[in-house]
């Protein structure tokens, strides 16, 4: 009888560098900088004075995982809306302001966890800034200084001729510095560009010159495809360096998915913990199967599963046997059969017909065992035993 351990590891999970150490504060109950995880945001797409809208997708934001929501403030009507939601909300609410300095007042007045403020658009921000810093911490209300190379303070364009990344960071650095001559240091900032490329250059700079907590976004990133690898790609430039507190996934698509991939982005580089992996083959001359099939219905018959199993897809004989018993589950598949590995061991041999049933069967039965409590002769949870014979 072989005892084979399941679960995630341990010890922590290797990355690629460590944090950049920053100063840390909280959104809400979230805290923000080197000290605490590396934070999911989105923002709502409904009318936010559409109080039971927004909430209806803040709720599936949640659920989704996302960490904290922001939601826009361009009216009075959204201005009203904003206690309510901040109470009700089971996340913390970033207000999103442009334009009206007055609406900065209203929503650290209505409890939101946060406001970004674009020194870019805001009428005479800098004329306020003293203000707003008094009454964030009088409110113990944090703030982002969001810039965005579409609405660049018209000074700096000038003096650039475009959004560069010097322009962006001169623009970051220079409300940081109006800030903190009024003694408010609880604030992230960010420097957005719709080009991956200009967006981590501009971050990159942002990082040498102080220790400000960062929130990553490409803005404008584009519909999902285009959007998800132009994100992919800077993000894993920057967060591979140690450098983002916080992300934004920029889609022209419903928010959740924005949450999906900037959790998938985390997980993958070991900066969330990892929950359901499927790991299946590309497929080739060699595959004896129709893998996009079994790796499909795999995949949809573990929707939802929330616990850290790697389940390997495997249609050949070449690879399938390595990365199947490297897997937690996996099964490597030829000749009309698949053999069924669990940690290591192959514990059964089925039919071709039957492996997705048998797959989805063992998942999740290993995830039961996952959530069993350490007591008597059960495994400690997250790292259940499988006895082969």
């Amino acid at each position: 009888m072989t005892a084979i351990n399941l679960g995630m590891p341990a010890s922590p999970p290797p990355v690629l560098a460590p944090r950049r150490t920053t100063r840390n504060f909280q959104v809400g109950d979230v805290g923000v900088g080197s000290d605490h995880p590396v934070s999911v945001q989105s923002m709502t797409t409904t009318k936010t004075h559409d109080i039971n809208a927004t909430l209806q997708q803040i709720a599936e934001l949640t659920a989704s995982g996302c960490d904290i929501v922001r939601v826009a403030c361009p009216t009075d009507k959204d201005a009203e809306a904003l206690p309510i939601i901040a109470q009700k909300s089971k996340i913390p609410v970033i207000a999103d302001i442009h334009f009206q300095p007055k609406y900065v007042f209203a929503a650290i007045e209505a409890g939101c966890g946060a406001v970004r403020v674009n020194p870019g658009n805001i009428i005479k921000f800098d004329d306020k800034v003293g203000e707003i810093a008094q009454a964030a911490k009088d409110a113990g209300v944090s703030l982002r200084i969001g810039v965005n190379a579409g609405s660049l303070d018209k000074r700096l364009m000038e003096k650039h001729g475009k959004a560069t990344p010097e322009a962006l960071v001169e623009s970051a650095v220079r409300e940081a510095a109006l800030f903190e001559e009024h003694d408010f240091h609880d604030f992230k900032i960010s420097v957005k560009h719709h080009d991956p490329v200009v967006m981590v250059q501009a971050y990159e700079q942002l990082a040498e010159r102080g220790d400000w907590p960062l929130h990553l976004g490409v803005t404008e990133a584009g519909p999902a495809f285009q959007g998800t690898i132009k994100s992919s790609t800077a993000f894993g430039s920057l967060l591979s360096q140690g450098i983002g507190d916080t992300i934004r996934v920029s889609l022209s698509a419903p928010p959740a998915e924005e949450v999906k991939v900037g959790a998938q982005i985390l997980e993958s580089l070991n900066l969330r913990p990892r929950k359901l992996e499927i790991v299946s083959c590309p497929s080739c001359g060699r595959a004896q199967v129709d893998v996009y099939k079994l790796a499909d219905e795999v995949t949809a018959g573990l929707e939802g599963m929330e616990h850290p199993l790697r389940v390997a897809v495997m249609g050949c004989v070449v690879n399938g046997p390595g990365e199947a018993r490297d897997a937690d589950l996996g099964v490597a598949s030829g000749n009309g059969k698949g053999q069924i590995f669990v940690k290591g061991e192959v514990v059964r041999t089925v039919p071709e017909d039957q492996i997705v049933e048998t797959l989805i069967d063992e998942a999740n039965r290993l995830a039961e065992e996952m959530d069993l409590d350490t007591d008597g002769d059960a495994p400690a949870a997250g790292a259940p035993v499988v006895s082969v014979s």
